[in-house]
């Protein structure tokens, strides 16, 4: 049983309108706070978007995430796991970031994580573009090469940009897998799709092992068996998971800055998080929502309970029944 202290504020409490937003009501809690050593998953925002090649505002994206989490209750309705009441949970605030220096804001993020895992906390990291993922796994698989299961509508394999730039959003996996940070073997990207300069990033995974389960292959499927094959890719080993808020098609998430059409809807979208159910999940990040393109804040909205149906398997993965 959780300790109180690290339960949500209620709606019944305060109004969902009221009070300083953090993620989903939760204490705040810092890096230097005597509390840290009592948490054991953390919720991370990583506002920076300097990896971004196309149209930017995901460095904004985890205020309006933490803004929209107010939402989140307390208990799943459809698994009925009460997360909060399993393991204690804070916002741990917001990495750093320089936003004029893309290798020194990695750099300020590995050291964060570095700090994170130190403690024994478990990371849920809201950002920030996909680039954000490689500085975090940096911290994560100092211990050997983590698994991962990707969400996404675009590889982020890219060799480099624009005739060598080796740091965006579209080459953070690409980094991880030749800094040896990822298994290219146990790696599973769900929901590829969209027009393509070359296939040099579909020809790269082929080479290493990386296994694409492309749009039309997720829809001739069920969400159940695409996310069955991925527990089976990555198996008990431990897995990161990155989700880029992409994945899901643009009339349910119009909130992001390289949108391609034809994606899942938003059940969907949840469902797979949900079905990570078993995987030993040891960090995890919703990415890349952006919003000047989500006036409604639908999109934001639908990130958080993305991240709390991942915040769900982490906490019975730390305490299964």
């Amino acid at each position: 049983m959780s300790d109180p202290f690290f339960h949500p504020v209620s709606g019944f409490d305060l109004p969902r309108f009221a009070g300083v937003p953090t993620f989903m009501r939760l204490p705040h809690v810092t890096l230097d706070d005597p509390r840290l050593k009592d948490v054991q998953v953390g919720l991370i925002g990583v506002p920076w978007d300097s990896g971004t090649t196309n149209r930017p505002g995901p460095r904004h994206g985890p205020r309006q995430l933490r803004d929209m989490s107010t939402m989140i209750r307390a208990q799943n309705g459809a698994t009925g796991v009460r997360p909060f009441e399993i393991v204690n949970c804070a916002d741990l605030g917001d990495v750093p970031p320089n936003p004029a220096d893309i290798i020194d804001s990695m750099t300020r993020i590995t050291s964060f994580y570095d700090k994170v895992v130190a403690a024994g906390i478990t990371p849920l990291t809201a950002g920030g573009d996909h680039l954000s993922s490689l500085p975090i796994l940096r911290a994560l698989a100092r211990s050997g090469p983590l698994g991962m299961i990707h969400f996404d509508s675009h590889t982020d394999l890219f060799k480099d940009y624009f005739g060598g730039t080796q740091y965006t959003h579209g080459t953070p996996f690409r980094r991880a897998i030749e800094e040896g940070l990822l298994d290219p073997k146990r790696v599973v990207q769900i929901g590829i799709r969209g027009t393509a300069y070359d296939s040099e990033d579909r020809e790269f995974a082929d080479a290493v092992g990386v296994r694409i389960i492309p749009i039309e292959e997720f829809h001739a499927r069920s969400p159940q068996d695409v996310m069955s094959e991925a527990r089976e890719i990555v198996g008990t080993a431990p897995t990161y998971v990155s989700y880029d808020i992409d994945f899901v098609d643009p009339a349910f998430a119009p909130g992001t800055g390289t949108p391609e059409v034809g994606g899942p809807n938003s059940y969907e979208a949840l469902m797979v998080a949900r079905l990570l159910n078993g995987v030993d999940i040891v960090g995890a990040d919703l990415v890349e929502v952006s919003p000047p393109f989500d006036s409604s804040g639908a999109t934001a909205f639908l990130g958080v309970s993305i991240i709390f149906e991942m915040l769900c398997n982490i906490a019975a993965g730390i305490y299964p029944e």
